[in-house]
């Protein structure tokens, strides 16, 4: 009892230090009790990726799940917050598990397809961008039906992106990677720094205002309302350029993979 009341006086880094240095159970479940919340945040923010397959209770037991290996994994001596660290663990644990699923029905990319040819017709027709309204208008649909098929949309092209990234690596490992610990081969690490080089590459392609929403919603962690408010635009149209730009990235990612695919082959042959 004295040693639990001890711990939940230590602040997390502290905690974190302690069970590097004893790999105490209790010590651990403190650090998991302390990082329920996040759990639970992350859950609530993608639950459009699962709910047509899994429940909000059993993401957020798969995510404490999470948080117990990454305890276990995490290097204080990389300097990352261990937030940040855990957060990309769980959200990668609920991508890899929509990964395994066809989530998004076909009735929501076909109404995603339905804006997009919309947007492309009223713009030639009007000669700007058409707004929000003139959008919903012209598909006689409601406001509220936009904002889903958008906000979905915006999670299918991020997990398109990751499994590109994904399809990536393992096409290059799969060949070229001896056996041992990947992380430690230096090919992983070329492999690493190649994908980041090629991704920049696509970013830099991206109109202005693209390439924005994408540092402030993946560097700077900013979420969708925010970004809004600092572009001055309204939500769904950032939720617009945010898929249009992930789309592009993920389509200018497949293409490297094509190639990559074709140099393989021609290196085995």
């Amino acid at each position: 009892m004295y040693m639990q009341s001890e711990n939940r006086e230590k602040t997390n880094e502290e905690l974190l230090q302690l069970y590097k240095e004893t790999g105490s159970l209790q010590v651990k479940q403190e650090i998991v009790m302390r990082y329920i919340y996040l759990v639970k945040s992350i859950a609530l923010q993608m639950r459009d990726v699962y709910l047509s397959f899994s429940q909000v209770d059993d993401i957020i037991n798969e995510g404490v799940i999470a948080i117990m290996s990454a305890i276990d994994k995490y290097d204080m001596e990389k300097n990352v917050k261990f937030e940040t660290y855990i957060s990309k663990r769980i959200k990668g644990m609920i991508i890899d598990l929509a990964r395994k699923q066809d989530w998004v029905p076909r009735s929501t990319r076909k109404s995603s397809r339905d804006i997009e040819e919309a947007v492309t017709t009223l713009y030639n027709k009007l000669g700007y961008h058409p707004s929000v309204q003139e959008v919903t208008e012209y598909l006689h649909i409601t406001f509220e039906k936009y904002q889903e098929t958008m906000r979905k949309s915006s999670l299918f092209n991020v997990l398109s992106l990751d499994m590109v990234l994904a399809e990536a690596q393992e096409n290059e490992m799969g060949i070229k990677l001896p056996r041992g610990e990947v992380k430690d081969q230096p090919e992983s690490q070329l492999l690493k720094k190649e994908l980041t080089e090629v991704l920049a590459e696509g970013i830099s392609q991206l109109k202005e205002n693209e390439q924005l929403v994408i540092s402030l919603y993946y560097i700077d962690e900013l979420n969708m309302r925010q970004i809004a408010s600092v572009l001055q635009v309204s939500e769904p149209r950032v939720s617009q350029i945010h898929s249009n730009a992930v789309r592009k990235l993920r389509k200018f990612m497949e293409k490297f993979n094509e190639e990559k695919e074709i140099g393989n082959v021609s290196g085995i042959l």
